[in-house]
C-alpha cells in the first residue's frame, strides 16, 4: 500500500522529521565522510550563517562549481534557508562558457574549486557583480568553524530558488527559473508512488551542478527519510564498487555507464542490492535494456525529464515493467498534453508536441506548478508558458495508458552520453573561426554514448584551414563533451528552397547515406 506522505513548504524543512525523531539516522555519504541528519542540518545551518555574513539574503544568486562531495550539498542547503537562487555550473564547461553563466545570473558569491578560479582569472573584468569568491577548502574550513544560523523566517516557497541552465537555438544558455515549491515536488511524487522509505539508499554519479540532481539526491532521499550516496566516479567499474561498498538501492545512471557495466567485466553480484536502475528513455536502446537485464537479472528504468519541468516527468513501473519504445507512465502531479502546431490537441496515440500542466485529481492535485520563465529571457518565456502550459520542446506521442513516447527533439539537442548539447552552441564557435562559411552540428547513432556530435563545415573558397586546427578552436571554447568527434569539410552544405540549412540532408550525410 503506498503510503500517505505530506510535502514540506520549503527546503530548510527537508530534514526536519528525521531530526525530530530519528537524529542519528544516516542521510549522506560521501567520499570524504558520512552525516548523520542531525549533523547534515546542523552543517547546513553553519553554512546559512556563513552565506549571511558574506551579505546574502533573499533574491541573491549564489554560484558553485564544485565536485560532487558535502561542499557543495551543504552550500546548496546553506542558499535554501536564506532564500537566495542557487546557480549550478558544470565543471566541465570550458572557462568563457563558466564565465558567461556567472555573467548572464548576475551570481553574487562563486564557491569552485581553486583550478577553476584561477581559469577564470582572465574573465573576472566583466563580472560585475561577483562580490565574493571562496574555493572549496576555504568554504569547507569556514563552514567548519561557523556557528548554526537558525531561527530564520522561512523563505518564500513561491519565490525564485534556482536556475536550471539550458541552451537553445539561440546557442547561448538561458535558466529556467526554479522555486523551492517546484523543487520539492518531484521527489514528493516519486517517495509517494514508488513507495520510499527509510531503507532508501540512492546512489547518483553525475554532477550535482546539475540542478535537477539536487533535485533528485538529498531533496528526494530526505523526504523519504533515506540515505543520499553521492558517488564521485563516472566509470563503471567505479560505480559498481560505489554500489557494492554502500549497498546502494536506486541508482540514476547514463546509458554510456549502463553499457559499460555490461560488457566490462563488472560482476553481476556487486549490483545485488540495487532494486531500481534509472536511466534517460528517449537515448535508451532496447539492445541494451535486454543484455543489462540478461547479465544482471534487473531491468532498466527508462525514465524522460528535462530541466523546465523540473526533472522526471515519466517513468517505469518500478517492478522494471516496460513498453517498448516509451519513456515510461506520466508522474501523477503532471497532465501530459499533446498538441499540434496551432496549440490544439491531438487525438489519443497521435505525434505532437509535449506539453505539462497540473493534474486536476488524485493526490497531487494542484500540486505542478510550472517554472517562472527563463531568466531575463522575456520572449522565450513567452514561449515556453503559451497557452498555460509548459512547451516541453519534445515531439512524442501519450498512448491509451499515460505511456510517453519521444518521437524527436524539436531543439534538435544532441544526447551524448545522456548530457545535452545543443548544435547552436556549437555552431556559434564553428561559424566564428576564420575561413569557415557555416556549420550544421548533429547527432551520429552510437552504440555506447546514443549519440556522438559531429560537424559538417562549409569552408570559404581558397581557405587552407583543417580538422585539427577547428577541433583545436573548439577545444578552447566548449567542454570537452560538446566538441565535434568528427568534422567534415565541405564546399557547400546543403540548403533548401528558403537557403537555410537542410538538417535533414546533414544527419543523412553524415549516416553516409547522403
Amino acid at each position: 500500500m503506498t503510503p500517505t506522505f505530506e510535502m514540506v513548504e520549503h527546503i530548510g524543512a527537508i530534514f526536519d522529521r528525521v531530526v525530530s525523531t530519528d537524529p542519528d539516522r544516516e542521510a549522506l555519504v560521501t567520499r570524504r565522510e558520512r552525516w548523520s541528519y542531525r549533523e547534515l542540518d546542523d552543517a547546513c545551518a553553519r553554512a546559512a550563517g556563513v552565506l549571511a555574513s558574506q551579505g546574502i539574503g533573499p533574491g541573491d544568486r549564489v554560484a558553485a562549481i564544485l565536485p560532487n562531495e558535502a561542499d557543495i550539498v551543504i552550500a546548496f542547503h546553506g542558499a535554501m534557508r536564506l532564500g537566495a537562487i542557487w546557480v549550478g555550473i558544470n565543471q566541465a564547461l570550458a572557462p568563457p562558457e563558466q564565465a558567461f553563466l556567472l555573467a548572464d545570473s548576475r551570481a553574487q558569491l562563486l564557491l569552485g574549486d581553486a583550478d577553476t578560479i584561477e581559469a577564470l582569472g582572465s574573465h573576472r573584468a566583466g563580472l560585475a557583480d561577483l562580490r565574493v569568491i571562496m574555493d572549496e577548502a576555504e568554504w569547507r574550513s569556514t563552514v567548519d568553524g561557523a556557528q548554526p544560523l537558525r531561527d530564520l523566517a522561512p523563505p518564500d516557497p513561491a519565490a525564485p530558488a534556482g536556475l536550471a541552465y539550458t541552451s537553445g537555438t539561440t546557442g547561448r544558455p538561458k535558466g529556467a527559473i526554479h522555486t523551492q515549491h517546484n523543487l520539492l515536488v518531484p521527489g514528493a511524487v516519486l517517495t509517494h508512488s514508488r513507495g520510499y522509505g527509510a531503507d532508501l539508499r540512492k546512489g547518483d554519479c553525475l554532477p550535482l551542478t546539475i540542478l535537477n540532481m539536487m533535485v533528485l539526491t538529498t531533496l528526494l532521499a530526505a523526504q523519504a527519510g533515506g540515505t543520499t550516496v553521492i558517488m564521485d566516479q563516472m566509470y563503471a567499474e567505479g560505480v559498481a564498487d560505489w554500489i557494492e561498498r554502500e549497498q546502494v538501492t536506486v541508482w540514476n545512471g547514463p546509458p554510456p555507464i549502463l553499457h559499460n557495466l555490461v560488457h566490462h567485466d563488472v560482476d553481476p553480484s556487486a549490483l545485488a542490492t540495487l532494486r531500481e536502475v534509472w536511466s534517460g528513455g528517449a537515448g535508451l536502446p532496447e539492445t541494451l535494456r535486454s543484455s543489462f537485464g540478461e547479465k544482471f537479472g534487473l531491468e532498466i528504468i527508462g525514465t524522460y525529464g528535462l530541466s523546465e519541468a523540473p526533472t522526471v516527468v515519466s517513468i517505469d513501473p518500478p517492478d522494471g515493467h516496460h513498453r517498448t519504445g516509451a519513456s515510461g507512465q506520466v508522474l501523477a502531479h503532471l497532465d501530459v498534453r499533446i498538441l499540434d502546431d496551432d496549440g490544439a490537441p491531438v487525438s489519443s496515440g497521435e505525434v505532437g508536441e509535449i506539453c505539462l500542466a497540473p493534474r486536476t485529481d488524485g493526490p497531487f492535485a494542484g500540486r505542478y506548478r510550472p517554472p517562472l520563465g527563463y531568466w531575463d529571457r522575456p520572449e522565450p518565456t513567452a514561449s515556453l508558458l503559451a497557452g498555460d502550459v509548459v512547451h516541453t520542446g519534445d515531439v512524442g506521442l501519450l498512448d491509451e495508458d499515460d505511456w510517453l513516447h519521444i518521437r524527436d527533439r524539436k531543439n534538435l539537442v544532441v544526447i551524448r552520453g545522456g548530457v545535452n548539447v545543443y548544435p547552436a552552441e556549437v555552431e556559434r564557435v564553428l561559424d566564428a573561426i576564420d575561413g569557415i562559411a557555416a556549420s550544421a552540428v548533429t547527432g551520429l547513432a552510437d552504440d555506447r554514448l546514443g549519440q556522438r556530435v559531429v560537424a559538417v563545415v562549409e569552408v570559404e573558397p581558397g581557405s587552407v584551414i583543417g580538422v585539427d586546427e577547428i577541433r583545436q578552436r573548439c577545444a578552447a571554447e566548449l567542454a570537452r563533451y560538446k566538441v565535434p568527434e568528427e568534422i567534415t569539410l565541405s564546399s557547400v552544405l546543403p540548403r533548401n528552397a528558403m537557403g537555410k540549412i537542410d538538417r535533414t540532408a546533414v544527419a543523412a550525410l553524415v549516416a553516409g547515406e547522403g
